[in-house]
Formats: structure tokens, sequence, C-alpha cells
């Protein structure tokens, strides 16, 4: 959900984190600025539209079209990062190839565990943040 006050929604959030996963946060948001500081900013509260909680808030970053099987289309971000309660997720949206993550960075990211879209890990400690720059600037590619 793309709100008017997307900084406040976010500053907000990252109030709401204990320390070390708000400071972890806080550097990772950094970090995605500086990598491209042109994207187009986004809160997601993780509520529906019947305000039910459906998943972790997230910040996220860029934009691309998500095309569903019904033909339906939305606008969401391309790159997003997330609170959970064992640690810090980044997700990359829109890439037709499930396995790339997996295949091009999970040998050499650190502790950490990569699904189709999702990077999960501990703390930033956990992971080679050269490694991580990588994959995130796959994500802003346009090409899959």
């Amino acid at each position: 959900m793309l709100q008017a006050n997307t900084l406040a929604a976010i500053e907000q959030y990252l109030l709401g984190l204990d320390a070390a996963k708000a400071a972890d946060m806080r550097a990772l948001h950094a970090f995605i600025l500086g990598l491209n500081g042109q994207a187009q900013l986004w809160f997601d509260d993780g509520k529906n539209t019947e305000n039910k909680t459906v998943s972790n808030p997230n910040i996220g970053y860029g934009n691309f079209t998500q095309i569903y099987a019904d033909g339906s289309a939305k606008e969401f971000f391309q790159i997003g990062i997330s609170a959970n309660t064992t640690g810090i997720s980044i997700y990359i949206l829109g890439k037709k190839n499930k396995g790339y993550l997996a295949q091009h960075f999970g040998s050499t990211l650190g502790k950490a565990k990569i699904t189709g879209y999702c990077i999960k890990f501990k703390n930033l400690q956990a992971i080679n943040l050269d490694v991580l720059q990588a994959a995130i600037l796959y994500g802003f590619a346009t090409e899959d």
C-alpha cells in the first residue's frame, strides 16, 4: 500500500523494532538508497483491504508492474526489506527466473536462506555486503 507520507510511515515502523534489528534495518535502508537513491520509495503495512494483517510490513524500493494469472496488474516495489521474528528478509520481486538468486549468490552470500525471491538472514554481520549489493542491483535491473 502506497501511503501519502511514506517517510513518516517508515520511521514509525523502524521505531517499533527492537534496537539491534532497527539498527540493521536503518543501515540496510541507507545501503539500498545509496545503490539507487532515485528509486520510488514504498511502505507496505502488511494489511489487506479489510485491514487484516497478511504479511510483515515492508519498506520497498523501485517499481514494476506485477501481472497476475487472471490478467490483472498491480504496481509494486522491486526490492523490499522486512524485519521478521528471526531476522531480516529482503525480497527481490518481478524476476522470472526463481532459481537465479540461489544459483548466483547462494554460495558467497554468507549465512542466509535463499528462496525464489527472498533472502533471509539473522543480521547484517551474517552476510557478505558486496554479494548482497550485487543481488540488489540485479533486482533493480529491468532485464531478467
